[in-house]
């Protein structure tokens, strides 16, 4: 037992050089240098185009984003089929167990900072010869043999390997808490956009009947006036025609409503067969008046892919401190005390216990280079984790900058869309008017229902686009996750990722 001393001198030299972490120590990359997310000046007041659903919008600077952001386009169905969606995905679900798997890993590592404590057992019966072998002091050749051990072993973490270790699993499972956080965001932006599109296609579709049902009258006008005598056969055929090629894109929306319908399903984790009892109209969703627009400081903080390309990179780190403190010597601490007997019953008896206490130290002298090598791509990690993180910023600074653009320029559209399409029913009605009466030719007639078809067209998918963009707003920025109650979701679905700074107002719906 006089070892004893020297594994405490070991033990309180290793609490000494504890502080000794070697590899670099992560520092979050500062924000982006810069207060604006366009070159030239942003919108903050977007124009309104006098029609439900086409309301002007305010952008406000620094808003606070609510956690069911969805809830600013007041529909009830939607608020419905969002949540139920964040719970029966299993996209959702697959994040939420790689959530789980990275939080045991790191837990797992943690342990290594502890002492490993093992005790064993083993019992075996024998038979010797008294010419080959020792045989027992009660002189029997065959006897079984019991032993019982206990042993105690640490590796002293001099050099921070298993520091570095813990901090890269702890980064990657916050990691991929963000990455949970950018699936909720996914699903809830994927849910709104195929809400929108089934709400614009069922628009077309009933404006696509309307105008068969235009075209319809106009060729029983065309057939009055041949039999009058005032066109020709060629412009009834004509007019056929038209009636036909307008007939034949009713199908195409169709079928791309149904395919929108089973997208939806399939979102809230059913299968096709199922039936949404949801369905959306464009006028069952409402523009919220104002919209967010945070920081470029705060930016980084909100969005989670952001967030978590910067947990990989501080895992890449991490990773750089392993592979250095690998080049350097592992020492470990042992103990263990045993016992053997002939017979189980008197296995702890006296006199039958041996113990030992000792540490040993190892150190690659020669490998060939690879503990080199594996620093030299630990170091090589961490510079593409570096460039993958500014590439992961630039991308969301360009999708709030894009998405800018977007609701100031369809704002324009679509009061122009709106202005065409009274325009052209005007215009259609007078020239049916005038055919019907004999004022006109057909060629006039057609040329203003083709127009007017495309303006009616062009105005709903233009409306669709409003709505689409302020969902689009929502998910650039972030999404409102650190707002989110996450006591609603199933416990094995929610997230507890750092949240940002918060703001300094909050959106009033």
């Amino acid at each position: 037992m006089r070892f004893i001393p020297l594994a405490a001198l070991l033990t309180l030299g290793a609490c000494k050089l504890g502080a000794c972490t070697l590899g670099p120590n992560f520092l979050s990359p500062d924000a982006p240098n810069t207060d604006r997310y366009l070159a030239d000046q942003q919108p903050t007041d977007l124009t309104s185009a006098n029609i439900p659903g086409g309301e002007a919008q305010r952008i406000v600077q620094n808003l606070d984003i609510p956690g069911q952001w969805w809830g600013v386009f007041q529909s009830r169905p939607l608020k419905s089929l969002i949540e139920g969606a964040l719970v029966a995905n299993p996209d959702i679900r697959a994040a939420s167990a790689g959530l789980r798997v990275a939080q045991f890993n790191a837990r797992a590592q943690r342990a290594t900072m502890f002492p490993t404590v093992q005790a064993g057992f083993s019992a075996s019966q024998n038979q010797t010869t008294d010419v080959l072998a020792p045989i027992p002091a009660n002189a029997n050749t065959i006897f079984g043999l019991f032993t019982a051990g206990l042993t105690i072993s640490y590796t002293l973490d001099l050099f921070g390997a298993n520091r570095r270790a813990i901090e890269s699993l702890t980064a990657l499972a916050e990691a991929q808490c963000f990455q949970l956080e950018a699936a909720y965001l996914s699903l809830a932006s994927n849910v709104v956009a195929a809400a929108v599109q089934e709400a614009a296609l069922r628009a077309q579709i009933e404006a696509t009947k309307r105008i068969i049902a235009a075209q319809r009258e106009t060729l029983g006008i065309v057939r009055r006036q041949e039999g009058l005598g005032a066109i020709t056969g060629a412009d009834v055929a004509t007019q056929e025609a038209s009636l036909a090629q307008a007939e034949a894109t009713l199908p195409p929306l169709e079928k791309t409503l149904a395919q929108q319908r089973n997208l939806l399903a399939t979102l809230t984790g059913r299968l096709p067969s199922d039936q949404v009892a949801e369905r959306f109209e464009l006028t069952d969703l409402k523009l919220p008046q104002e919209l967010p627009l945070s920081l470029p400081s705060r930016l980084v903080e909100q969005r989670p892919d952001v967030r978590a390309s910067e947990a990989a990179l501080h895992s890449a780190s991490a990773q750089v401190g392993v592979a250095t403190a690998n080049q350097f010597p592992q020492i470990t601490l042992s103990a263990g005390v045993n016992t053997t007997s002939i017979a189980f019953g008197q296995l702890f008896g006296p006199g039958l216990t041996g113990s030992n206490v000792g540490t040993s130290t190892l150190q690659t002298v020669l490998d060939g280079g690879a503990l080199w090598a594996k620093k030299k791509a630990a170091q090589a990690a961490l510079e593409q984790a570096d460039a993958q993180y500014r590439s992961v910023v630039l991308t969301a600074f360009r999708n709030v900058a894009d998405t800018l653009r977007a609701l100031e320029y369809d704002a324009i559209t679509l009061t122009a869309a709106v202005a065409a399409e009274r325009a052209a029913a005007t215009s259609f009605t007078i020239a049916r008017r005038r055919l019907e009466l004999g004022d006109t030719t057909y060629v006039v007639v057609l040329i203003a229902e083709l127009a007017y078809q495309q303006a009616l067209l062009t105005r709903i998918q233009v409306q669709a686009n409003r709505l689409t963009d302020t969902a689009v707003l929502f998910q650039a920025l972030g999404g409102g996750w650190w707002n989110r109650d996450t006591d609603a979701l199933p416990p094995g679905a929610r997230s507890r990722c750092r949240p940002p700074a918060p703001a300094t107002a909050s959106l009033q719906r």
